[in-house]
This record gives structure tokens, C-alpha cells and sequence, in this order.
């Protein structure tokens, strides 16, 4: 075994799922019979897996690499209701998406930040017309008086927000929404559902399902890792695969036409102490696009774009240096400062989304709702949405499993307790400064973990301890975490989608090798597989910055 041999070795935490232990988890995959088997594990096939288990379903989840490595570690991090889809007249989206902001808060605080909006008016009437749609907004996502907007203000502008320039903001409107880990969203909701039963597995892509009678009765899926193909059976299986949706509804029905419509969005994150701003200011950019600018941590990124994506669905997208500059070419415009070049820019992300297609409209007009159809073979696929509505599109399809079955469900046990990470009261200022207390690393660290693993940072850090000397970096603890606890199975895994260094840490490449070293002794690689791990994240990161 690999396992550690220590004689104290950390107490398993709850709903782990371990790289060490894939073999067990096929075995598994392969030994029961399951009522529902989940292909996906974004956070629809995520939220899908947890709900459907919740009700007292036996579940399977199989997702082609890893987990949150589609759209869903790709998002603008925001759980928030849309306020842009209120001008499109969506309101049942809106009222339903931004109701949905409280459960994501009460269920995992720490992957749920609150952030002022900050939309600048150039008069005290466009500040009124602005106002007034917010309000609407407000009182559709039935916001707490505590949370409702305000009104800045140049006095307050001057404070709060000094590099504004004047002329586009003599006031501005402030409204609440949240700040999100849109990856590790997935994860914490990924392992309360193996904490109640899930089984699952990344790193596994479907390559047929089984068609018996006409009717689908389960899923061949293949380890990426030593090829062993494993036969799922399941009585319903759900499709939940975000861009890759209408690939596996070919595996149905061949020659099943697309449904999609594929929109790419970027983000760029340039250093913070570049542009310094303390809220979420909202530019239009030349083109017309709402443009974020959000600080986290060491950075502050923009985003997002909104472009048709011919030619089907790719795991990594890049960002097109014409892209880069549309987002940042309103930045000089708003703030008093010089002009930003894209060789400033020190990390990018670019994913997909998986809009349900409307002929003759542009991606922007889409509507983010989510469709749930069955296809010929009885493949129950759902298709489009956002985020912050991922808890509801769960149970929408865990009703029609339930129907589909013909079996009524139990009510949600303990639906509403909090995901890992979660159990604290939402004050992340005090969390951080309990976690630097208790473990004496510095307090930039203890603010970026607790956003990252909430209570179950102190655990993180002292995972790592026997290689830490004092005051160094928590990284040995995440490495280890990664691999026990959230299941990840290569270097990249860890640096792009578990610390989140390939987003929000300039420095990230001088990760690539104490990453694969570490993992390569915990895992087994070879010398030749360490080094190709290493590259793999090097790579990754050079190319995320090209903008062709």
C-alpha cells in the first residue's frame, strides 16, 4: 500500500474522497446496482449527486477528467441572481436564482462572501433609474433590509472607492452579492453527497452506455489512469455533462442533433496594487459588455466576455488576445489610472458555457435557464443554467429520477446542515484570525485558506506540519489534502483547481515541482511521470497567458 505508515495519521475526514483508494471506489462502481448513475461532475452533476442521495437514492458519479475541471472552476465566482436578465424579462429566473443566494450562504458560508457591487452613475437621475432596478431585484431575491443597497455619494466615492474618476461616478448604487469558489463549491458539495453514500470517481470517461430493450440500464466507464473499464449499472442515468451534453446524448442516440449553443467567457487577473479597488465596480466596456472588476487576494481580475464558440466543446479553452483587451480597455476610462497592456495580465482562465440554444439570438440574449428532457433510451439530460441555481436544478432532477423510477422519495435528510467546511456563522475576519492564532502562519495565509476550506483549514495546515518549518507556506498540508481527501490524481489538479494558485497567485509555476515531487510519493509515479506532471502545469500556465 502507499498509504502513510505514520502512527499518526490524520482521522479521515468526512465525505473524503482519496486518489489512494480510485482502485476501491471501481470496485464499487462495478460490484453494485445503482438507482441512478450521474455522468458529470460539475456542479449540476455535483448538485445532482448530493440531492439525489439526500433522498435516499444509491448513486454513482463519473466525470471524464477532473472534477470542476469544465465550466465549473471557469465561472466569474459570483453567486448572484442576474440582475442583467430582470432588462430580458426573465424574472421567474431572476426571483428563483437569486432566492437561491441565502441556501449557497447558509449551506457553505465560506464559499459564499458577501461583496458590494458598486454601479457608478454619472447623475443623481441615472442614479435614481439604477436604484430603482435594483430594488425589484432586491425584492425578488427577498434580500434582508440589513443587505439592501445604498446610495454612495462623491464624498463616500472618495472613500471608498478613491481611484474613481468623477466624471463617470458622481454617485453610485451598491448592492450585495456574493463571492464564490466556483471549484471547490463542487468539491464541498461533491463530498457531502459521498458522505452519504455517493460513489465516485474523476479521471473517467464514459466510452458507451448499455442499451438493453431499448432502454438504458447503464454506463461502460474507462480509468484514465490504467485503462481498466468498468460496466456501471444503474436504472436511470442523468447527464449532467455541461458542454460535453450533446457528445454523450450521441452515445443514446447517434446522430441526436445539437441542442447547445457553446458561449466562451474569459477573465484576466492582473496585481492588485495595479489597480487597488476595494468593492466590485461594474465598467462598460466600447462593445457595450458589463465588465467586473474584482479583487481577491493578491488580484484583481475582470471579466467576463460573452462569444459564440464554433466548433464544439474543448477541455481548455484559451483566451484570444482581442478578448484580453476588450476587457481591459474601459479600465483608464474609470479609474485614474494608466492605460493596462495584456503582458500585464499574471493569470487568465476561459471556460464554456453550455447555453440551450435560441436560433437568431447572440449569446448574450440567451436565456440561462436549464432544460431537463428524456431521451429515446430513457437518459435523463440537463442542459443549461447557472451557478447559483445549481441546488434547484438537483432536486428538479432528482423528481423526475424519482418519477421515472416510479419510486417516491424520502424527504431531504438533513438537507439543510452545512457542506464541510461550513459549520461557522459566516464571520470570515474572525475565522482567519482564530486559524493565525491556533497555527501561527501569517495572516494573508489564514485569509486565502478559510476562503478556500473553511473550518476545515486548521485540519489542512496540520496535514502538512512534520514538513513545515515555522512560518513557511501551508502548501504541504493542501497537497495532502488534495490527494486524501479531494481526490486529485495530478499536479494540475491541485494547483488549478484545489489552491486555486493558477488563478489568484502570480507566482504559481514555482509550484509545478515541490506539487508533483510530493504527490509523486504519495502516489507512486515514476521519475518520467513526475516530470511530465511538473511540465503539465507549466504548460498549462504559459498557455493560459499566450492570448493568441
Amino acid at each position: 500500500s502507499m498509504e502513510r505508515n505514520d502512527a499518526a495519521k490524520p482521522p479521515r475526514a468526512r465525505g473524503a474522497v482519496s486518489a489512494l483508494e480510485r482502485a476501491q471506489s471501481f470496485d464499487a462502481l462495478e460490484r453494485e446496482d445503482f438507482d441512478c448513475a450521474v455522468i458529470g461532475g460539475g456542479i449540476t452533476g455535483a448538485g445532482v449527486a448530493r440531492e439525489a442521495a439526500l433522498r435516499g437514492l444509491r448513486v454513482a458519479l463519473v466525470e471524464a477528467r477532473d472534477f470542476a475541471s469544465g465550466t465549473s472552476s471557469r465561472s466569474s465566482k459570483l453567486i448572484h441572481g442576474g440582475l442583467r436578465y430582470l432588462a430580458m424579462g426573465d424574472v421567474g429566473l431572476v426571483r428563483s436564482t437569486a432566492r437561491e443566494r441565502k441556501r449557497v450562504f447558509a449551506l457553505a458560508p465560506h464559499l459564499a462572501e458577501r461583496r458590494w457591487i458598486l454601479v457608478p452613475a454619472r447623475s443623481y437621475a441615472a442614479l435614481l433609474a439604477i436604484r430603482a432596478g435594483i430594488a425589484t431585484y432586491e425584492k425578488l431575491g427577498a434580500v434582508a433590509r440589513a443587505d439592501r443597497h445604498r446610495s454612495w455619494d462623491a464624498r463616500d466615492l472618495a472613500r471608498e472607492e478613491p481611484l474613481l474618476r468623477r466624471e463617470k461616478a458622481k454617485y453610485a448604487c451598491v448592492y450585495r452579492e456574493y463571492l464564490t469558489d466556483d471549484a471547490r463549491l463542487v468539491l464541498a458539495n461533491l463530498r457531502d453527497g459521498i458522505a452519504r453514500g455517493v460513489v465516485a470517481v474523476s479521471h473517467a470517461p464514459v466510452v458507451a452506455l448499455h442499451i438493453e430493450a431499448g432502454r438504458a440500464t447503464g454506463l461502460e466507464a474507462q480509468c484514465a489512469e490504467t485503462g481498466r473499464r468498468v460496466r456501471v449499472r444503474a436504472r436511470c442515468i442523468v447527464n449532467a455533462a455541461g458542454p460535453w451534453v450533446d457528445a454523450v446524448r450521441r452515445l443514446e442516440e447517434p446522430g441526436a442533433p445539437s441542442r447547445l449553443h457553446l458561449s466562451k467567457g474569459i477573465h484576466v487577473g492582473i496585481p492588485a496594487e495595479r489597480l487597488p479597488v476595494r468593492n466590485i465596480p461594474v465598467m462598460v466596456n466600447s462593445a457595450g459588455r458589463s465588465i467586473l472588476a474584482t479583487p481577491r487576494g493578491d488580484i484583481v481580475f475582470f471579466g467576463t466576455t460573452d462569444e459564440s464558440f464554433p466548433g464544439g466543446a474543448v477541455a481548455e479553452p484559451l483566451a484570444e488576445r482581442a478578448e484580453v483587451e476588450s476587457l481591459l480597455e474601459p479600465i483608464p476610462r474609470y479609474f485614474d489610472t494608466p492605460p493596462v497592456q495584456a503582458k500585464e495580465c499574471v493569470t487568465a482562465w476561459a471556460g464554456l458555457r453550455p447555453l440551450i440554444a435560441e436560433p437568431g439570438k447572440a449569446p448574450v440574449e440567451m436565456s440561462r435557464r436549464d432544460e431537463v428532457t428524456f431521451g429515446a433510451a430513457g437518459v435523463l439530460t440537463i442542459a443549461g443554467g447557472k451557478l447559483t441555481g445549481y441546488r434547484k436544478m438537483g432536486v428538479d432532477v432528482v423528481e423526475r429520477v424519482a418519477a421515472a423510477l416510479g419510486r417516491s422519495l424520502s424527504p431531504g435528510r438533513d438537507e439543510d446542515a452545512p457542506l464541510p467546511g461550513g459549520d461557522f456563522d459566516g464571520d470570515l475576519d474572525a475565522l482567519a484570525q482564530s486559524l493565525a492564532a491556533a497555527t501561527s502562519i501569517d495572516r494573508a495565509a489564514a485569509d486565502r485558506l478559510v476562503r478556500l476550506y473553511g473550518t476545515e483549514a486548521g485540519d489542512v495546515v496540520a496535514r502538512g506540519r512534520d514538513r513545515l518549518t515555522p512560518g513557511a507556506s501551508p502548501l504541504a498540508g493542501e497537497i495532502e489534502w488534495a490527494i486524501d481527501v479531494e481526490g486529485a490524481a495530478s499536479a494540475c489538479d491541485v494547483v488549478f483547481r484545489r489552491t486555486r494558485a493558477a488563478l489568484y497567485d502570480p507566482g504559481c509555476r514555482a509550484l509545478a515541482a515541490p506539487v508533483a515531487e510530493r504527490m509523486a510519493t504519495r502516489l507512486g509515479w515514476s521519475a518520467a511521470r513526475t516530470h511530465e506532471e511538473e511540465q503539465a502545469v507549466k504548460t498549462r500556465l504559459e498557455a493560459d497567458l499566450s492570448f493568441p
